[in-house]
């Protein structure tokens, strides 16, 4: 079924607040992940629902603490995200990055002691929508890639993104991972009953996988097998993505003092935070250039990639972010599908947590 934005908001909202989210955090969290639900990004946004449902009940979220400033000069600054959720804290790092590039030139914030922060891409537009340009890098809890001739998973999937603002287009936006895809768009292939694209998930041996729910079972529950790197679909995957991968985690995890998810599952204790870290970098164009010439030559160079001739004239070139703001119109109009192995899952939260369901 295809929900409206406002009642998909008013569930995830509601449940949150069922397991005791301070208010502020919890409106902020909403916003965030029906941002993402609406861009199209359906593995990280209401059916994540579940992971922090099972998260909490572990004992390794608090849902109460606000995020916390550790050190700061005039362009960097670190900051402890409390265990809570991602979400509050990353918005809180965007944004305080972008307001010492506004008065420096560049910010740079660190985000220690967190945990997932749903899509990259959502506090990369913070900054492109404020007139930065933005780069966001996170480290990971799962460990889902397999590493180049490696046969089980080391890394995550290590999320980046990129923004960069215009005048008349819309903003450039790159949000990938690392891996040939994320975890989360296994599940919801899983959740949808779909076949998994060869490549995607590879067994023990390296052999891809394609039927979905053996797929979901390797890269969330088995010590073998896992995610190829992005660029590579066999066993000797991709060394060039598998190096992005590290890249992303050295900033998003070990220049923060964040985890390292191999390391961190072989020594934590039961109940011992996660500790996810984030990377989060703004740039005021106009420490380089005169006020709105970045934007304007950024505008000229995504009109020439526009006028491209088209190998298929009724899907004209686009350009990375434009995709996703299609779909976000396509879903304000027509509502957020979800599948009916979701909404079973949100129906039995509700149940859980006392919240009301509302989604139909």
């Amino acid at each position: 079924m295809n929900v409206p934005h406002e009642r998909v908001r008013a569930q995830i909202q509601g449940i949150l607040l069922a397991w005791g989210m301070a208010p502020d955090l919890a409106a902020t969290t909403t916003d965030a992940m029906v941002e993402t639900d609406l861009l199209g990004v359906d593995s990280h946004g209401i059916s994540m629902l579940m992971t922090y449902e099972k998260r909490r009940n572990e004992g390794v979220l608090n849902l109460t603490i606000q995020p916390r400033i550790e050190r700061r000069t005039a362009c960097t600054a670190m900051v402890d995200g409390g265990t809570g959720l991602g979400h509050p804290v990353s918005c809180f790092a965007m944004n305080l990055a972008v307001d010492m590039a506004k008065a420096e030139g560049v910010g740079v914030v660190g985000v220690h002691n967190s945990n997932h922060f749903g899509a990259a891409g959502v506090y990369a537009r913070i900054a492109a929508r404020r007139g930065a340009i933005g780069l966001v890098t996170s480290a990971t809890r799962g460990v889902a890639m397999v590493p180049t001739r490696g046969t089980a998973p080391v890394l995550g999937t290590n999320p980046l993104a990129f923004a960069a603002p215009t005048k008349r287009n819309l903003p450039f936006v790159l949000d990938m991972a690392t891996t040939t895809t994320a975890a989360g768009k296994i599940k919801v292939y899983d959740l949808n009953e779909r076949p998994l694209p060869p490549g995607w998930v590879l067994d023990g041996q390296g052999n891809p996988v394609t039927d979905s729910k053996r797929g979901a079972a390797i890269v969330f529950d088995e010590p073998e097998g896992g995610l190829s790197p992005l660029g590579g679909t066999g066993i000797m995957g991709s060394h060039k993505g598998y190096g992005l991968a590290m890249m992303v985690h050295i900033l998003g995890g070990t220049l923060v003092g964040s985890s390292f998810s191999p390391i961190r599952n072989r020594t934590k204790a039961a109940g011992q935070p996660d500790d996810i870290g984030h990377f989060f970098m703004a740039l005021n164009p106009n420490a380089f250039r005169a006020e709105g010439e970045f934007e304007d030559d950024l505008d000229a160079v995504i009109d020439e990639l526009h006028a491209t001739p088209a190998a298929d004239p009724t899907k004209p070139v686009l350009v990375a972010g434009e995709p996703d703001e299609q779909e976000r119109l396509n879903r304000l109009a027509n509502g957020i599908p979800i599948p009916p192995a979701l909404d079973t899952h949100i129906r039995a939260i509700c149940s859980r947590s006392g919240a009301e369901y509302v989604l139909s």
